[in-house]
């Protein structure tokens, strides 16, 4: 799991049968200390997100998951909503 901070929804006219009533959003990866790292890409909602929530999502085969019996065509997926996180700072 990574975590991640939504920053946009994408809409579309056509999209695969299998996405069919699921949201797209765009998430931009999180380092620990809340900074962007790598690049924004696109994943299923889950959960019920929205713009500006911090996430944690998942990739690959278990992006699907949370649909099943469902086959959700998708590679990233959000799977919970973040209330807080907690680092520990090094000595």
């Amino acid at each position: 799991m990574q975590l991640a901070r939504v920053i946009g929804d994408v809409v579309v006219t056509r999209k695969d049968p299998g996405l069919v009533g699921l949201k797209l959003l765009v998430v931009q990866p999180l380092a620990p200390d809340r900074r962007p790292t790598g690049r924004s890409l696109v994943a299923v909602d889950a959960v019920g997100a929205g713009v500006g929530e911090e996430v944690f999502f998942v990739r690959g085969k278990e992006a699907s998951f949370p649909f099943y019996p469902m086959e959700v065509p998708a590679d990233a997926g959000i799977v919970g909503i973040v209330d807080h996180w907690t680092v520990e700072k090094e000595p």
